[in-house]
């Protein structure tokens, strides 16, 4: 018996020291506190597994969610910090047992890396609702791999499951299609599930990252889009995008006529507004998705009167989307000529750290994208 437990002790160091050896060497642009600016950050990620991919880093978006993690304003979190779960990149590497994926093609993550596998929701496609937890791209503890802090893809790689992995088709704008990964899944997926149809008259509320795509999905279904922003700049963007209408909520008299009018309405607003304002332009049975979350400090508040005196309407939160839906929103949005209007950076100190300044101060109209393939 201590033979066996003795062979047993030496198998299992024998493992975790291949898996330590094996680790993958990574670098990338991190943030070493809430308040801090960006510095060069060189780090590991685990082993290439049997059914893991490596991707080359080509591209990876800025979302608001990131700046939001990065400055710990939904909890605190540990640093050093590597946002980034918008990633376009290459295969260079696959594990044994890879079927979906071939060194060479173009592969995507979004915020999931990983999940259960093994409840109700992990099996019908909604990993993103995992009962036990999704593993986040960044900031998440993977407990697949030791608990370890997962780290983001402001970076030159990252290693990830065949199966949370997304298929990029080969004729994808490469500059333009990470932010799919999240701020396209975001807004597709809450548009399906409330079964959006032509001649539809919807709204979008907040036209930035988020709000642009709901746009174009919306445009493309063939409803009526208009669309709620604080600012006179995108005005002509609105109407470039198809939208029927644009309304500055600063302007009190565009907000004359707005109540009672919308099947559908989608907040996309990562800051503190007033959502009852929104309730109230629903019709009746109409349906208000909410994907926008702002920092804990600003989170809006519907008060439980508003639902009574506005009955008959239905208020719903969206979190991303399941991996089935997100392949079939790229897919989808390839083929359809759906992208993102990004701003392309490179991928040093002062570009990234004067992106979220920008972000933080609304000065960017829609997405930042980082070309990755330019880190030193």
């Amino acid at each position: 018996m201590k033979q066996i437990f003795s062979l047993f002790i030496l198998l299992t160091m024998s493992i975790i020291t291949f898996s330590q050896e094996n680790r993958v060497p990574s670098k990338g642009l991190a943030l070493y506190a809430k308040d801090g600016d960006f510095q060069p950050y060189e780090f590991s990620r685990h082993a290439i597994g049997d059914n893991d991919i490596l991707i080359d880093i080509m591209y990876s978006g800025i979302c608001h969610s990131d700046i939001h993690m990065g400055k710990s304003e939904w909890g605190n979190i540990s640093y050093p910090f590597v946002g980034g779960h918008e990633i376009a990149g290459r295969v260079a590497r696959v594990g044994k047992n890879v079927t979906k994926f071939k060194v060479g093609d173009y592969a995507g993550i979004g915020c999931i890396i990983n999940s259960c596998g093994v409840c109700d929701n992990c099996k019908n496609g909604l990993e993103n609702l995992c009962e036990k937890g999704m593993v986040g791209t960044y900031a998440s503890h993977d407990y697949f791999h030791n608990n370890e802090i997962t780290q983001g893809g402001y970076a030159n790689n990252y290693v990830v499951s065949e199966n949370y992995a997304i298929k990029i088709p080969e004729n994808a704008d490469m500059k333009k299609v990470a932010p799919l990964l999240c701020a396209g899944v975001t807004t597709y997926s809450p548009i399906h599930f409330s079964n959006v149809k032509k001649g539809d008259s919807v709204a979008v509320a907040g036209f930035g990252g988020l709000g642009h795509m709901a746009v174009q999905y919306l445009v493309a279904l063939g409803a009526n889009v208009t669309i709620f922003d604080i600012t006179e700049e995108k005005r002509a963007d609105a109407k470039k995008f198809g939208a029927v209408e644009y309304v500055n909520i600063n302007k009190p008299e565009e907000l004359e006529g707005q109540n009672n009018k919308y099947s559908f309405i989608i907040s996309t607003i990562p800051a503190k507004y007033d959502p009852v304002m929104y309730v109230k332009m629903l019709k009746i049975g109409g349906e208000m998705a909410i994907v926008g979350l702002p920092a804990s400090e600003n989170m809006p508040m519907i008060p439980a009167g508003s639902f009574v005196f506005n009955p008959h309407k239905k208020i719903y939160g969206s979190l991303i989307g399941g991996i089935p839906e997100t392949q079939k929103m790229l897919d989808y949005s390839v083929a359809n000529n759906i992208y993102p209007e990004v701003e392309i950076i490179n991928a040093d100190v002062k570009s990234v750290t004067d992106a979220y300044k920008n972000v933080i101060d609304g000065k960017v109209k829609f997405r930042y994208v980082i070309d990755m393939k330019t880190l030193k």
